[in-house]
């Protein structure tokens, strides 16, 4: 546990194992809300009578709630603690999942696609901010690598779930199996995840004060250089899941089923990495992992470039694999290197990263769109930008001091 941490309150001896799995269930809603529904694009299509550009503004909707609606709950979670928040967030979640599955116009579904976003973000912030309450740097590195096994599972098994969804009972159904997996989140946080920053902890601040608190990790070189550049590394994996259905299935002529099955072994590879990234943190501090995965990451993209015009999909896939899999490595080191730089504001750093993730995210999913071109070109260069950016950010705004004290120990 790091200096600024707390121990856990009574109602908060959570055995450590039910507390994983809770946060790993909160930190699955927001992929588990874009995976499952990838399939039932056509069917959206067909049932609302518009071109696809209208179904894919559900999808760059969502990012954008994702984006800002974290902006919210991180100062109320510095405020009011984590629970509160939390359990407000998720069920607007719930309402939206049920809701959304009636909207008479592609509008009112984008409308509450929004909605569902604006509440399911909140399990992002939240759970970020309780790992950085009770765990130490390197402790935290492997914490976010095992919420990403299992948060990991939505990528891989979604796909293949949604298809079969909308073989037996339509797109509807997606979202009321949606509106339960938040009704089963909302019950096991409210019952098994007690509150983790104590009342002499909390923030008072006003408007005013949040804004500066935003500023003040903004300037700070320790929490923005990770940070920023994880959020541009990971925008590139937003371009890939806009655009993979049109590469992999219109490009190269997979079919339904397989799509959903490379779709699964590219999460796969993410999830194998992010345990492989634990063993390493037992020898291995979190910056000297960071560095390492970085450099891999911007070799895999710019390779994916120099491939994109290929014929063969295997000559495609294996680049975007080491891609999607060094990202493993890279998330779980960079969010805990930058939380704990967050000093007493967690909550807001939380936020301050979601939102930053998510603004590329939705930046990277409109390039993909607007430089459709009907070849793979477009989210080859929008993963090569993107993490090229984000190794020029790390590379120029890291703390090499203490880059140097981890390459030493």
């Amino acid at each position: 546990m790091n200096e600024n941490s707390v121990a856990l309150p009574v109602r908060s001896s959570t055995p450590l194992l039910r507390m994983i799995l809770i946060l790993g269930a909160l930190t699955a809603i927001a992929p588990l809300s874009i995976d499952l529904y990838l399939p039932s694009f056509p069917s959206l299509a067909k049932s609302y009578s518009v071109d696809p550009g209208r179904v894919q503004a559900t999808l760059s909707i969502f990012f954008i709630g994702l984006a800002f609606g974290q902006a919210i709950y991180g100062p109320l979670a510095d405020r009011y603690g984590r629970r509160r928040p939390l359990l407000i967030g998720i069920a607007i979640y719930v309402a939206a999942s049920l809701l959304a599955p009636f909207g008479p116009t592609i509008d009112s579904l984008i409308a509450l696609r929004l909605l569902q976003a604006l509440g399911g973000c909140a399990g992002l912030v939240i759970s970020r901010a309780v790992v950085r309450d009770l765990f130490n740097e390197r402790e935290s590195a492997r914490v976010f690598s095992t919420l990403i096994l299992i948060m990991g599972l939505a990528p891989i098994l979604a796909p293949m779930i949604g298809g079969y969804i909308l073989t037996m009972a339509g797109w509807r159904a997606i979202f009321l199996v949606l509106a339960g997996f938040g009704v089963m989140s909302l019950v096991s946080s409210w019952a098994g995840l007690a509150e983790t920053l104590p009342v002499e902890a909390r923030r008072r601040d006003d408007l005013g004060g949040v804004f500066r608190n935003y500023g003040r990790l903004m300037v700070n070189r320790r929490f923005i250089a990770p940070a920023l550049a994880a959020s541009l590394i990971m925008a590139g994996l937003f371009g890939y899941i806009a655009n993979s259905p049109f590469v992999f299935i219109q490009l190269h002529g997979v079919t339904p089923k397989q799509f959903g099955i490379l779709f699964g072994m590219n999460a796969l590879g993410l999830v194998t990495a992010s345990q492989i990234n634990r063993v390493m943190l037992s020898r291995w501090p979190p910056r000297a992992i960071l560095g390492g995965a970085i450099a891999a990451n911007v070799t895999a993209a710019l390779i994916l470039l120099a491939v994109a015009g290929s014929s063969s999909l295997v000559v495609f896939l294996v680049p975007l694999w080491f891609f999607i899999a060094t990202l493993g490595f890279l998330n779980p080191n960079a969010v805990a290197i930058a939380m704990s730089a967050s000093g007493h504001h967690a909550g807001s750093a939380s936020a301050l990263m979601g939102i930053m993730q998510f603004t590329a995210g939705a930046l990277a999913g409109g390039l993909v769109g607007g430089f459709h071109n009907g070849t793979a070109y477009p989210m080859a260069m929008t993963i090569a930008g993107f993490s090229l950016a984000g190794g020029i950010v790390y590379a120029v705004g890291g703390d090499r001091r203490a880059k140097q004290r981890s390459l030493s120990r």
